[in-house]
């Protein structure tokens, strides 16, 4: 470890701090050495994930009562409804916080006790794979660092960022609309702070060793109480340098790359994530060289490629952008999502869709209920995000009840079928609709997407079978049933974009081992289309039949027969297993 830490910790403090910071972390290290247990079923070696690995992004709070606490309500809706159909929950901050859901967090080494306790969290991580977010790039005004830091504890003095009045910021990429600074009342007077995202964010100094120390501490409690997954939450931005964009600075790059080389040290289990919503090519770069960085990465353009392919019922775009990524060695891969608890992100998508592409993506949220939010640029505020659920952002309410469904589980399948690892966001699952009275009670366009639920409410939803809701969640458990009894949907695998036109998105997923093929064909249109397959181009052999595994159908295949025609019904989306 010593070459790798060290080093980056000299190029992070100079020579003798980062020698003494060095020291510190091996001790650290030593002090959570024998509590951190690797979970069973873990490889030794490569990225410690596979098909069966599909995560849930949810609340803590996401289900309440007056009997049990909500963690108690998460666990159990996930033992009772979902079972192993999924194999990791994403719980979003679950400590004590004063704003932003959860994301203002006020003591990290804590659960929220109107949440729960440590012991229930540490239940969910016994029985899956626990995703915990490292909120890195701020702390709560209301912390007990920052009080500290404002009355004039030397110990917290420099915990923070304060920036002289005058300090010319023009350079700074701006992620919101709003005050990049804000004033506040110290025992030294009056000081302007660093406050990226809110006044009630106030952003951490990573200049100062300790804090980064500080950090991985309560990382390593994390992992500690069963985390196996670390999100970096808005890791982009961590550290500052007056006189440049502060985004992706090489030091941030150094800090993940030093948070990946102590893991690998404590626990080569863990798998770090980064999320950076921003263009594809800068996402990317937080793989690193694919063994030394993030070993997932949020594929952001998808949201809104796949809305714009339903919307249009074309998928271009769609597949133009999914034939030319690129292939990336290493340790690595996607974490797709449609949905999360932030909107459908539109900045990724620029160079992709064009202009008047992505104000056909405003205008959908709008009439379909939901709302758009902005973003600062020199050139003036531009959309930046979809505030919508993605259940009403893909269906229209003019539709049948039953094409609603269907057309919404095809968007999910295509998600489903790409290479990587699938985040489903609670909302999605459950083919919840906009909490526009949410957003009327709190200011904030994200709650559209943050619906909270009693639990005795949401059981009634599911155990109703002719609801929409209970139709999309037992629909997405046959999906996700089925995708992980597929050795072709290994993250590792192959994938290759098959040549189509119009509606047709279609795919060929491969084992590791090339032993097994599935091909994944989406309609995305509302007519029903026949698509051509070209079986030894796209197969690169010849097979007695096809199997859908989503509905049992059987196409025989001809001996020396070149092409297939594909039948697909509107919005239809077939797995073709090659038997």
């Amino acid at each position: 470890m010593k070459n790798i830490v060290e080093e980056h910790l000299i190029f992070l403090y100079g020579a003798e701090t980062g020698h003494e910071t060095y020291i510190a972390m091996c001790r650290l290290i030593e002090k959570y050495k024998n509590k951190l247990i690797k979970p069973s079923g873990i490889p030794e070696n490569g990225l410690p994930l596979d098909e069966r690995d599909a995560i849930v992004i949810t609340y803590g709070d996401q289900f309440r009562n007056g009997d049990k606490v909500p963690l108690e309500n998460l666990e159990h809706f996930f033992t009772e409804y979902v079972g192993d159909a999924v194999s990791g929950i994403h719980i979003l901050p679950f400590s004590p916080y004063s704003s932003d859901d959860g994301f203002s967090i006020i003591d990290y080494r804590q659960v929220n006790p109107e949440y729960g306790t440590w012991e229930n969290i540490k239940k969910i991580a016994g029985r899956y794979r626990l995703m915990v977010d490292l909120v890195c790039n701020h702390v709560s005004a209301e912390s007990m660092w920052f009080r500290e830091f404002l009355k004039g504890n030397p110990k917290y003095k420099d915990y923070f960022i304060v920036v002289p009045e005058g300090t010319d910021l023009s350079s700074v990429v701006r992620p919101r609309a709003l005050p990049l600074l804000n004033e506040f009342d110290t025992a030294e007077g009056k000081k302007l702070l660093w406050t990226t995202f809110s006044r009630d964010q106030i952003d951490l100094n990573y200049k100062n060793p300790k804090l980064l120390l500080e950090m991985m501490d309560i990382m390593l409690l994390y992992i500690e109480m069963g985390a196996q997954i670390i999100r970096l939450d808005a890791i982009a931005y961590l550290w500052k340098e007056i006189g440049t964009s502060c985004i992706h600075l090489e030091q941030v790059h150094r800090v993940v790359q030093l948070f990946r080389a102590v893991f690998r040290e404590a626990a080569p289990w863990v798998v770090i994530i980064t999320e950076t919503n921003v263009p594809h090519e800068e996402n990317i770069s937080y793989f690193g060289d694919g063994f030394n960085e993030a070993q997932m990465v949020y594929q952001f353009p998808l949201p809104p490629l796949v809305l714009d392919a339903f919307l249009r019922g074309e998928a271009n775009h769609l597949r133009e952008w999914a034939s030319g990524l690129k292939s990336i060695e290493g340790d690595v891969t996607f974490f797709n999502f449609l949905a999360s608890h932030d909107g459908v992100g539109l900045l990724p998508a620029h160079g992709i869709l064009t202009d008047d592409e992505i104000k056909d993506l405003v205008e959908l949220s709008l009439s379909h209920g939901g709302y758009v939010s902005y973003k600062a640029t020199p050139g003036g505020d531009i959309p930046y995000e979809l505030n919508i659920t993605y259940y009403n952002a893909i269906v229209d309410q003019n539709e049948s009840d039953e094409l609603k469904i269907k057309k919404f589980l095809s968007s999910q399948s295509i998600m489903l079928s790409l290479k990587g690892v699938p985040g489903i966001y609670i909302h999605s699952l459950l083919g919840t609709e906009n909490y526009r009275e949410g957003v009327s009670s709190t200011g904030a366009n994200r709650t559209v997407n943050r619906r909270k639920f009693k639990y005795t409410e949401i059981e009634k939803i599911i155990n109703d079978d002719s609801s929409n809701a209970s139709r999309v969640f037992n629909g997405f458990i046959e999906l996700l049933n089925a995708r992980k009894s597929l050795k072709a949907f290994h993250p590792g695998g192959r994938q290759e974009i098959l040549n189509a036109e119009g509606p047709v998105f279609a795919l060929v997923r491969t084992s590791v081992d090339g032993s097994e093929k599935v091909f994944c064909i989406h309609n995305v249109g509302s007519s029903r289309v026949s698509y051509r397959l070209n079986l030894h181009d796209s197969a690169q052999g010849s097979y007695s039949s096809f199997k859908d595994i989503l509905s049992g159908r059987i196409i025989k295949i001809k001996k020396g027969e070149q092409f297939k025609d594909i039948e697909l019904a509107p919005y239809e989306t077939v797995w073709f297993r090659v038997v």
